[in-house]
């Protein structure tokens, strides 16, 4: 394979402004908000240096946009190196934790889930 299976992923909100605020609370980013006809977009702060692995992605808000807590579940890395500290933001940003920081294996890392303002399911990852 040359390049990594995902390049881009959309978190749909009903409410940007509220999602903008739990996003960048949590993981401590800046979020621009931008439109596109009828459809908002709030675009996630990349890494300054174009070295750095990682995609981007939005959160957007358009009317074939529904959030879902059953439906694909997107993985955040920790901007810290450890999950508890942004799940200890995550509540009192408004959202609710699903699973606390669970160990997957030693040699895989931790992850945890958590509820957004919008209704998603929303995984935390690091090693």
């Amino acid at each position: 394979m040359k390049t990594n299976m995902v390049s881009w992923f959309e978190i749909p909100v009903t409410d940007i402004p509220r999602a903008k605020k739990f996003y960048e609370t949590v993981f401590n980013v800046k979020i621009t908000v931008q439109e596109f006809g009828d459809e908002l977009m709030g675009w996630f702060e990349r890494a300054k240096d174009e070295s750095t692995p990682g995609i981007g992605g939005s959160l957007n808000k358009h009317k074939e946009y529904v959030p879902s807590s059953t439906s694909t579940l997107v993985y955040f890395a920790s901007q810290t190196g450890d999950l508890a500290d942004e799940l200890s933001k995550i509540p009192g940003a408004g959202g609710k934790i699903l699973k606390p920081k669970t160990l997957i294996a030693e040699e895989i890392g931790y992850m945890a889930l958590f509820m957004d303002t919008e209704g998603n399911r929303v995984a935390l990852y690091n090693n």
